[in-house]
């Protein structure tokens, strides 16, 4: 998350180029090289990129919950006669719920700001795999297509909106069972 995209796309150019070390590493097991970049292997490049961007951060979210549960739940439910795998199930989980929902609404809004990087590798008309709303938003502006622009925005903030409003609702009603 710390590190500029300027940075990750110089990274991802260097990886993901036809003469790249990803095509290097392929190469070494005798696999046929792949156009990282171009073909509709840019979609799994980006997801890489995405993973590669996000996972640390996430990581850090979830040991900070795991942080927050008391060890004298576990260690009531082990005097209890609870085995390891109870603890977990019934202890552990239940407590990292707020944490799970904190993550996923995160790791959402994060998904969005891959834009950068796809943007800065392929330009302005990338190849399909990778062609994201944000590119059809930023070709819109481009055109001053503001009808288009202000629509989907509306369309946009209401789709988020209910996709917020689903997970709240399901993480709430588990809570309650």
């Amino acid at each position: 998350m710390a590190v500029p995209a300027a940075v990750v796309v110089l990274i991802w150019k260097v990886f993901f180029h036809k003469a790249g070390i990803g095509n290097q590493i392929l190469a070494a097991f005798g696999i046929a090289r792949v156009d990282w970049l171009t073909g509709d292997a840019a979609f799994w490049a980006l997801i890489i990129t995405y993973l590669w961007k996000n996972l640390g951060y996430t990581v850090v979210l979830w040991i900070a919950g795991m942080a927050g549960i008391p060890a004298s739940i576990t260690e009531a439910a082990r005097v209890d006669g609870a085995t390891e795998w109870q603890c977990v199930r019934y202890m552990i989980l239940p407590q990292l719920k707020p944490v799970f929902f904190t993550i996923t609404m995160l790791s959402f809004l994060n998904s969005f700001k891959v834009f950068r990087e796809a943007y800065l590798v392929a330009g302005a008309y990338p190849p399909k795999s990778i062609y994201l709303l944000q590119h059809l938003f930023n070709n819109w502006f481009t055109n001053l297509e503001i009808e288009k622009m202000s629509a989907a925005a509306v369309l946009l903030a209401v789709f988020f909106a209910l996709c917020s409003l689903v997970l709240q609702n399901m993480w709430e009603k588990e809570e309650l069972s």
